[in-house]
């Protein structure tokens, strides 16, 4: 059984939170599935706005699929998030990220 299999069985078993749809994000961006790695990883910042690295990873995800427009707000809200925290190093990484998105677009 795969990772993505081990994680949509306990999703479907009734179990959801933050960290689950952030390993599935991650699972399904490894496997360059962008809109179903997209779906979870907005899922993981709805449940927990303040998860910095879901905000970060959602981003990635998200100029991969070549939504920039999307990616520069979770940027956004990625900084936002990291700040609150304290998540200094999160923080620098979104803004420099940002930066270079609102370059090109």
């Amino acid at each position: 059984m795969s990772a993505v299999e081990r994680f949509e069985a306990i999703l479907a078993g009734g179990d959801d939170s933050a960290r689950l749809r952030f390993a599935l994000g991650i699972e399904y961006a490894k496997l360059a599935e962008t809109a179903r790695a997209i779906q979870h990883l907005r899922a993981a910042v709805t449940l927990d706005p303040e998860f910095s690295a879901a905000w970060k990873l959602l981003g990635k995800t998200q100029i991969e699929a070549g939504l920039l427009e999307d990616a520069i707000v979770s940027y956004q809200e990625g900084v936002r998030a990291a700040t609150k925290c304290g998540s200094v190093q999160a923080a620098r990484e979104m803004k420099v990220f940002l930066r270079r998105l609102q370059k090109t677009s």
